[in-house]
């Protein structure tokens, strides 16, 4: 199946030039702008010979753009625009197994499996993301404790190398230690060009939900530890502006697909239809300080008065999961100066670090309409991914003076309790700290070199960590 610019430049390769084009390229936080060679082509040739001819600022492989940070940038250098590995190979329904090109995102993937009773079995909090992406960055959703990240469904993957070559590479193959560095290695390993991936039966497209309210952020912790494993997906919006005794007050998301006796008659008649329109674009015309402490308290308040206490409720997976894919563009609600995720992970008995950061947000004055607090599983092997058995808690901050000293702080709070930021999300830390809270990166590194020495995978991201650094 195939799903049906700025200046053109055209850097050499080892054998001539290659089609690209100058932009100017930010992470979804639209933050720290670089420009680079763009190179979109579905020419797994043409894409060898790019990496081959890198030069010194090496290539990048970019999906969507939906990584919050800068690790999809490469300034001065060539980023590789996978969006045209467009196909989707193969679905094999008696199995449960797709094999797809790593430019195929999962809202389209997805709209092409439902039909057929099958599922992606983790999806973030979008489904505008690539394949390849999803890899890169091992993401998570809000089934990681029943269900662990991404990379723990694909069955195989081809990863295009240094040397010019396309490699196979499976969770138990003799290459293992490839596939782990890749799964969550953020693009520095090659770029992947085709996924195999196990899938999920459903019988429909829908969820049964209970909705909870919280009056604080005590009582929001209690629910989650009490009886979360009841739940196959669980997630929960909490309040950052307001203070005093409902302080964190908020609500649980959690549910399991419906099977077809929980949907009402009128959604038995296509209970795989899959209803998840989009409503609008947002314009890029917001001014800075839009979301300030009386917009973003008038927005807390609706949620939360909105998320009334129920059981037993069907939702589509917009209502349910995808909430922010009504609306394409809806960062630039954040004005020109953008945003920053910041995401972190804790273990379950740090929870005082929890409640500290909660209360260094709300008392700092910085503003943050769109927070999550989930609990996590185990953590597979991949050297880098995020997931870690614990309490993650991610929370969206538009730019603003002083916001830089507040993530300093926060830094130091989840270093302190052994936690560790979400790479994907990051767009500011330092090698420093990546280094005390991945504490399998040196491993990562051996295998890293041994498969591009040449250090040809690079990015803004890989310079700003030092994960890159000269050629040996």
């Amino acid at each position: 199946m195939t799903l049906t610019t700025d200046a053109p430049t055209t850097p050499s390769g080892p054998t001539g030039p290659l089609p690209t084009t100058r932009r100017r390229l930010t992470g979804w936080g639209r933050t720290a702008p670089t420009t680079a060679d763009v190179l979109r082509t579905s020419d797994v040739d043409v894409l060898a010979r790019a990496v081959r001819g890198a030069g010194e600022r090496g290539i990048i492989a970019r999906g969507l753009g939906r990584s919050y940070g800068d690790p999809a940038q490469n300034a001065g250098g060539l980023v590789v625009d996978m969006t045209a590995f467009d196909r989707i190979h193969r679905i094999d329904v008696d199995e449960a197994l797709v094999d797809v090109d790593a430019g195929v995102s999962l809202d389209t993937l997805l709209r092409t499996l439902v039909p057929h009773g099958l599922w992606i079995p983790v999806l973030p909090g979008t489904r505008q993301v690539t394949v390849g992406g999803a890899i890169g960055a091992d993401i998570h959703g809000g089934n990681h404790h029943t269900q662990g990240s991404f990379t723990n469904h694909v069955v195989s993957m081809d990863l295009l190398t240094a040397d010019g070559s396309v490699r196979t590479l499976t969770p138990h193959g003799p290459e293992r230690d490839l596939f782990l560095a890749t799964a969550g290695g953020m693009g520095l390993t090659g770029i992947v060009l085709r996924a195999r991936i196990r899938l999920d039966r459903v019988e429909t497209s829908y969820f049964i939900a209970d909705v909870e309210q919280a009056p604080d952020f005590d009582d929001m912790l209690a629910r989650l530890q009490k009886n979360d494993e009841r739940y196959t997906y669980s997630k929960t919006w909490f309040d950052s502006v307001t203070t005093g005794e409902h302080m964190g007050r908020g609500f649980l998301l959690r549910g399991s697909s419906a099977k077809l006796e929980d949907l009402p008659a009128k959604l038995r008649k296509d209970p795989l239809k899959f209803d998840a329109p989009q409503l609008a674009t947002f314009p890029d015309v917001f001014p800075p300080g839009m979301l300030n402490r009386w917009t973003a308290k008038a927005l807390n308040e609706f949620y939360y008065r909105k998320a009334k206490t129920q059981t037993g409720v069907v939702q589509n997976i917009t209502q349910f999961y995808h909430l922010l894919d009504l609306f394409a563009e809806w960062n630039r609600a954040y004005g020109p100066h953008g945003f920053l995720q910041y995401q972190f992970v804790v273990p379950f008995e740090r929870v005082d670090v929890l409640r500290r950061s909660m209360e260094t947000i709300v008392e700092s004055g910085h503003i943050s309409a769109l927070n999550v607090l989930k609990r996590f599983g185990k953590g597979n092997d991949a050297h880098l991914s995020f997931p870690t058995e614990g309490w993650t808690l991610a929370v969206d901050l538009p730019v603003a003076p002083g916001l830089h000293e507040l993530c300093e702080t926060l830094d130091e709070m989840v270093l302190s309790a052994g936690g560790r930021l979400y790479l994907a999300k990051d767009s500011r830390t330092t090698a420093d700290r990546l280094a005390r809270m991945y504490p399998r990166l040196e491993e990562w590194r051996g295998i890293r070199d041994a498969v591009d020495p040449g250090r040809r995978f690079a990015s803004d991201q890989a310079r700003r960590l030092q994960l890159v650094g000269p050629a040996r």
